[in-house]
């Protein structure tokens, strides 16, 4: 039996569980873990899937896991954990690093992300940071727990790309004077003339020997510190590449230099300028890609420098600036005309316009005042305005943004899978070729055998680009996401972005996605016997427990005609049917006409009023009390301005659209035949949506799913992608790929449209990347040379390489510049105002 602790539980862990149903399983997981040594309590939460234990010594996590197993649950894998790695530079190094990290006990999957330079691994809770370090570290790179700080990475950035700069000036300087000697000789025979008799061979030999040994010292050590323990360890890189490459054109000129008689007659050459002028390309190509990279990732920066640094907080009768860091909930900030609004909160006094376009992406600024929500980050135009904070740190809009870009931009496409089982055994495939262009050229080459082979071998070396093929994916889905981002589009998972470019039909939920989720009465007609006041108080005072949009349309309308509302009791709910409760001693029921006729109530009386309601497109409510047909209740919820828009957007990308409904058929198909829609499920219930997403999956094939409530979950996660208004509930927009921040269905077709684009540009770098390698390495190894006497210089090769990754780079920045599909409709687009993300 266990003491009574009274110290407060210093540790904690958290575990998410799967597999709980009820109370029960709640209470069962409890007492297991509760009889584990040191546990001083135990929470199970069944809604979060969740346990939190609690400990005033450290918990051995394997032990926790094993007595959820011992109840009979399973504990599913935690929050993932992200690396920072240094010392990758191509496609090879991430297939080694991620085959490193999957070696570690309890790893179940490891993603490296060439562009971003990061880690996720997914796994168990016993996994220890420590052994993924050292995974890396054996691999030949090193790691790190990526730092909350994002402004340190990016002035470790900013000093890498200095770094580099530094390098690139002094090798070029140091390697101008090599390939003006060499190649000056080459090309002009009368430079060549002024070389030996003004400063000679031998000493201009030696000229360039010095100069192309203080370019490897110094600006090219960086390819041989990473590249020969690579390759020593049997894990060669592009730094390999480059260091094989350069030490063999290097020392067959020291040979050359300094005890010509080894070498066969007519062999005696040097190549300190294809060394020298390597390195320098290469160094080139990097400083190109370095900057490149720093724009890929530009709309985390942007994200990050809209956060504010501090915020004028109430204190004391008082209004003083503190940090933002110290602002804590339930504080009143105060925020002036023109400066940004630090932290998410609740207008408490005062009223203003906020520029909202970074979290929505519309322009129009937002009317707020008394009981609106504000999201930090956004701009205050106009007013004075004073807030009560909500949410601040990592639990803030802008963190949460943050945070949802970070990882679709560290995600993997499915379409990366094949590039990295070619990209692992490229390098050494090229080296192989390498090798063997060398006794090919030794073997059956013209004299001198010796020279054409090692110039043609290190070509080869040179010329090969696994970097082109590493950077191929990865940076158009950063500048994707990214300018996804600043239009209001967030992918939550990269996935998404494939995925969304097959749909076919895009499906989409009625209530508060095509139209603005805040219905208002429009009708009310009550049977003969019945007084309408006294009806609308007992509907309305039922109403009132309900969080049904339709239901506060009503109770709205009963505070407009100053009706007080009546106590309730009973009140019970009927999931897609309707309500019932107790209103001074009578049963009302509430609901569809289906809800009726369950209850045995005959809706002929109103039959033709409701036929003529539901062709408005208004949705009609029966009333019964103590179960006699009381009244007809019509409630219209407006369609938004820019549903028009946006479905014939949809319509012009080639999608059909559905629309899936809990309302009654006449609505619906009123609605559909307004906004043009293609097809139309209507009286589903929330359990239904699901089913009517799987038969328009076997009907169409790929699926897009649009709703914004707790209903609509189910149907968000069957889809083959799910769309959440992020006006909606957490609940739905967890349960999506992709977050549309506006509130507004415009952002699907944007959507659509960037995911077409993106995965082009996927497409155009692979097919860039490997057509690149698969023509001219057999030209750097020589094949033209028997037919048109053409050979690659290493000089060329080196150039080449450097401006592939350039190359890929670059196209994957066009993403920069996408622009929402323009509409050549009947209809005219009005920017929707609507708060983006719910504090």
């Amino acid at each position: 039996m266990k003491t009574e602790n009274t110290k407060a539980p210093t540790y904690h862990e958290v575990l998410s569980i799967e597999g709980m149903s009820c109370a029960s399983c709640v209470g069962r997981i409890e007492k297991q873990l509760k009889n584990i040594e040191h546990v001083e309590n135990a929470e199970v939460n069944l809604a979060t899937e969740q346990a939190t234990v609690y400990s005033s010594q450290p918990l051995d996590v394997t032990q926790l896991n094993k007595a959820v197993e011992r109840a009979g649950y399973k504990v599913t894998e935690t929050k993932p954990i992200e690396l920072s790695i240094e010392g990758m530079s191509c496609a090879s190094c991430v297939g080694r690093v991620e085959k490193s990290l999957a070696k570690v006990a309890g790893v179940q999957q490891a993603t490296v992300n060439l562009a971003t330079e990061r880690a996720w691994i997914k796994g168990d809770a016993q996994i220890k940071t420590s052994e993924l370090i050292e995974a890396v570290k054996k691999a030949g790179y090193e790691a790190k727990l990526v730092e909350q700080d994002q402004s340190g990475r990016q002035d470790k950035k900013a000093s890498e790309q200095n770094q580099l700069k530094r390098d690139l000036g002094l090798s070029a300087l140091l390697s101008l004077p090599v390939f003006i000697l060499a190649m000056g000789s080459h090309m002009i025979p009368a430079f060549h003339m002024w070389v030996v008799n003004n400063i000679g061979t031998q000493q201009s030999w030696l000229i360039q020997f010095v100069l192309t040994t203080l370019v490897l010292l110094f600006p090219g050590r960086r390819f041989y510190q990473k590249g020969v323990p690579a390759l020593l360890c049997f894990a060669p890189d592009m730094n390999s590449l480059v260091a094989i490459g350069t030490i063999a054109a290097y020392g067959f000129s020291l040979i050359a230099t300094f005890i010509p008689q080894a070498l066969p007659e007519g062999t005696v050459h040097v190549y300190y300028e294809a060394a020298a002028m390597i390195v320098s390309l290469i160094l080139l190509g990097r400083y190109f890609e370095a900057k490149a990279k720093g724009r890929t990732s530009g709309a985390i920066q942007h994200l990050v420098g809209m956060q504010a640094k501090t915020a004028r907080v109430h204190q004391d009768g008082k209004v003083i600036e503190v940090p933002v860091e110290n602002v804590t909930a339930q504080m009143i900030v105060e925020i002036r005309p023109g400066e940004r609004v630090p932290i998410d909160g609740e207008v408490v006094d005062g009223h203003s316009y906020i520029d909202e376009s970074m979290i929505t992406g519309e322009p129009v600024p937002v009317k707020k005042q008394a009981g609106d929500q504000v999201v930090g980050g956004t701009i205050n135009q106009n007013g004075t305005v004073n807030i009560r904070a909500t949410a601040i740190g990592e639990d803030s809009v802008l963190a949460q943004i943050i945070r949802m870009v970070e990882q679709a931009q560290g995600s993997k496409l499915p379409i990366q899978a094949l590039v990295d089982k070619v990209t692992l055994w490229f390098v050494p495939a090229v080296m192989f070729l390498s090798a063997l262009t060398f006794i090919v050229w030794l073997i059956f080459g013209p004299d001198p055998a010796l020279t054409f082979g090692l110039i043609n071998a290190v070509a080869v070396l040179i010329v090969a680009c696994p970097c082109a093929m590493g950077l191929a994916t990865p940076t158009s889905i950063m500048v994707g996401t990214g300018r996804g981002a600043e239009l209001g589009v967030l992918f939550r998972k990269g996935e998404a972005l494939q995925m969304l470019q097959d749909v076919s039909v895009v499906a989409v939920d009625k209530t508060g996605t095509l139209t603005e989720g805040k219905p208002t009465l429009t009708d009310f007609q009550v049977q003969q016997g019945f007084e309408k006041e006294q009806v609308l108080r007992v509907v309305a005072s039922v109403e009132a427990k309900s969080e049904h949009p339709i239901a506060l349309a009503i109770v709205q309308a009963a505070e407009q005609q100053n009706i007080q509302l009546l106590p309730i009791t009973d009140f019970e709910a009927m999931t897609g049917l309707g309500i019932q409760a107790n209103v001074a001693g009578q049963v009302i029921h509430i609901g569809a006409d289906r809800y009726m006729q369950q209850l045995g109530l005959d809706v002929a009386s109103f039959e033709q009023g409701a036929l003529l309601l539901g062709q408005e497109g208004k949705t009609p409510l029966y009333v019964s009390i103590d179960q006699q047909l009381a009244a007809i209740i019509a409630v219209a919820d407006p369609i938004k301005e820019t549903t028009h828009a946006a479905i014939a957007a949809l319509h012009q990308l080639g999608l059909k659209v559905a629309m899936i409904t809990g309302d009654n058929r006449h609505t619906a198909q009123a609605i559909a035949a307004k906004l043009n829609i293609d097809q139309v499920g209507a009286e589903v219930l929330p359990e239904g949506k699901v089913d009517a997403i799987r038969q328009l999956q076997e009907q169409y094939g790929r699926v897009a799913f649009v709703g914004d409530g707790i209903n609509d979950a189910p149907a968000l996660a069957q889809s083959d992608v799910g769309l959440a208004i992020g006006t909606g509930t957490d609940v739905a927009i967890e349960a999506a790929e992709v977050v549309l921040m506006s509130g507004s269905l415009q952002g699907v077709p944007t959507a659509i449209a960037l995911s077409k684009a993106t995965i082009s540009n996927i497409r155009q770098n692979l097919a860039w990347a490997f057509i690149y390698n698969v023509a001219l390495i057999p030209i750097a190894a020589g094949v033209l040379y028997p037919a048109f006497g053409i050979l690659l210089s290493p000089i060329f090769a080196a150039g080449a390489m450097a401006l592939s990754s350039v190359f890929v780079l670059g196209n994957a920045l066009r993403l920069k510049y996408f622009k929402a599909p323009s509409l050549q409709s009947e209809y005219r687009i009005v920017k929707d105002i609507h708060i983006g993300f719910k504090p």
